[in-house]
C-alpha cells in the first residue's frame, strides 16, 4: 500500500487549477510518469479515462472514471477519481481546490496498491 496526502498554497485561483487537474487527455505533457492517456465518454461532469503510467521499464494502462464538482459559488472545486480496470488492487484519489486571500488551498489525496508485488516498490 502507498498512500500521499499533501495540502498546498498556491498563487493560482481554485478554477485554474480544478481546469488544469481536470484536462486528463493532457496528463502525458507534464506528468513525467505519465506516457498516455485517453478519454472513453464523458457526459456532463463525469468522465472515464484510459491512462498509461511507466516506471522505468515498465508500462501499465488502468481505466478510471471522474467526477468532476465545478466551482460553486464560493470558489471551492474537487475532483474524485475511482479505480474500475486495471495493475490495482485499489486506487484512490482526491483533489479539493478551496479559495483562500493568496490563492488556492490545495489539498491532494491518493492511496493506491499495484496487483503485482514489484511494481509496489
Amino acid at each position: 500500500m502507498t498512500s500521499y496526502t499533501e495540502r498546498k498554497l498556491v498563487p493560482y485561483s481554485p478554477a485554474q487549477l480544478f481546469a488544469l487537474v481536470a484536462d486528463v487527455a493532457k496528463y502525458p505533457s507534464f506528468l513525467p510518469w505519465c506516457v498516455g492517456a485517453r478519454i472513453r465518454s464523458k457526459i456532463a461532469d463525469e468522465l472515464v479515462a484510459d491512462l498509461t503510467i511507466g516506471f522505468g521499464p515498465f508500462r501499465e494502462s488502468f481505466t478510471s472514471r471522474v467526477t468532476l464538482t465545478p466551482p460553486d459559488v464560493t470558489g471551492y472545486c474537487a475532483i474524485h477519481v475511482k479505480y474500475e480496470n486495471g495493475p490495482f488492487k485499489y486506487l484512490h484519489n482526491e483533489w479539493k481546490f478551496t479559495p483562500d486571500a493568496q490563492g488556492c488551498v490545495v489539498d491532494f489525496y491518493v492511496d493506491f496498491e499495484f496487483r503485482n508485488f514489484v511494481l509496489q516498490k
